[in-house]
């Protein structure tokens, strides 16, 4: 079993002056690379995220959400209005290898800890910002949330059938892949730093996460005559993919089919009501909803399993539907071992994910649980004499 130490990022000291998803999602890709991560938090209530419920869940005073994403990282609590802790912080913030902030424009300026300040006491420092929409334009002071990221991003007039309007992701998409995307920053301006010593500034925002997970389809429509998708009307999965690409309630559940050829399809199921389309692919998107409203009705006739067993040695392309009892009780999902328990010193214990990523066949190795408020600063103010 390796150690903290043996992972790429052990030694580098990430200062996360963020909050919400999207900084903390970032920081906790590094600590999972094995950065020291140090969260700075206001004394009277910390991250907001602490008090961001997803259910009527409370651990340890605090949200799940919380617990999820600021694992085994330390809690650093200072009053940035107060000048001798913003003097402290910028002390910590000399001697940092990363810091990570999300203010709304201007807020990091006022406090004197925007890149062009903190590169003045720390050259080599790597700086990331994630903002909402950027740093100029009118959106620029909008508030930077996941829903209102999505509304103006396009993404969900991709979602849900034609009928519905827009749909929303059932995730936080923004927050997570605009995190996602600043880790990546950080891990290549890291990379400079080891070769010309300078630090770097890396920006993105919840807005261009969005427009770069949409790079297909927006690459499509840009140079397609500019003509809008039309999501399919029945059981759509996909807005540009043609038939059978969908979801299909089965006897005993749910069945996912990727890309297919028709006829394959017709021929393996035997779904005669097939027929007029097996010769002409284009009528595989034209008549898309037909299509799949026949292979719907045939596929409602048997079981999961039952068509799995015939779908899939046949190599096409296909899935059961898994709520997570069945996900996390399947052999699939246990060889991955991809969850852990951490816990905290004051007895609090939680069941959470582990890291995506593996290092040399094994994924890091953490243990602690979330941090109360300022749990660590007095050993921080000694170490770094604050």
């Amino acid at each position: 079993m390796p150690t903290e130490n043996d992972l790429p990022l052990a030694g580098l000291l990430v200062v996360d002056m963020s909050q919400f998803l999207s900084g903390p999602y970032a920081s906790l890709r590094l600590m999972d690379l094995g950065a020291r991560v140090i969260k700075i938090e206001r004394p009277d209530g910390g991250d907001l995220s602490r008090r961001l419920y997803l259910s009527d869940t409370e651990i340890g005073g605090d949200s799940t959400i919380f617990h999820a994403i600021n694992r085994n990282k330390q809690s650093l609590a200072l009053d940035l209005k107060d000048k001798d802790d913003l003097e402290a912080l910028r002390k910590l913030l000399a001697a940092a290898d990363v810091a990570i902030q999300n203010f709304r424009p201007g807020v990091i300026e006022r406090l004197g800890l925007d890149y062009e300040a903190t590169r003045k006491i720390n050259p080599r420092l790597v700086y990331a910002s994630i903002t909402g929409y950027g740093e100029e334009g009118p959106w620029v002071k909008l508030p930077g949330q996941d829903l209102l990221a999505q509304s103006r991003s396009g993404v969900m007039w991709l979602n849900g059938d034609e009928d519905q309007g827009p749909v929303p992701f059932g995730l936080a998409i923004a927050d997570m892949l605009a995190g996602a995307a600043v880790a990546q920053g950080i891990l290549a301006a890291l990379v400079r730093r080891g070769i010309s010593g300078e630090g770097s500034h890396v920006e993105t925002s919840l807005l261009e996460a969005l427009v770069d997970f949409q790079f297909e389809v927006l690459t499509t429509y840009l140079n397609d005559g500019r003509r809008l998708p039309r999501r399919s009307s029945f059981r759509s999965a996909h807005a540009y993919l043609s038939a059978p690409y969908g979801v299909y309630p089965t006897k005993d559940g749910f069945l996912a089919i990727a890309m297919t050829p028709i006829p394959k399809l017709a021929s393996l199921m035997q779904i005669g009501g097939l027929e007029p389309y097996l010769d002409d692919p284009s009528t595989w998107f034209t008549a898309r909803d037909e299509i799949k409203a026949i292979i719907a009705q045939h596929v409602a006739r048997e079981t999961t399993d039952h068509w799995l067993s015939i779908l899939e040695p046949a190599d096409v392309w296909c899935a059961k539907v898994l709520q997570w009892p069945e996900l996390l009780e399947s052999e699939g999902f246990q060889a991955l071992d991809m969850l852990q328990l951490v816990e905290r010193d004051d007895g609090v214990r939680i069941m959470t994910t582990r890291s995506p990523i593996r290092v040399n066949g094994e994924r890091p190795p953490t243990s602690r649980a979330a941090p109360t408020i300022g749990e660590h600063s007095d050993a921080i103010r000694r170490e770094f004499n604050l």
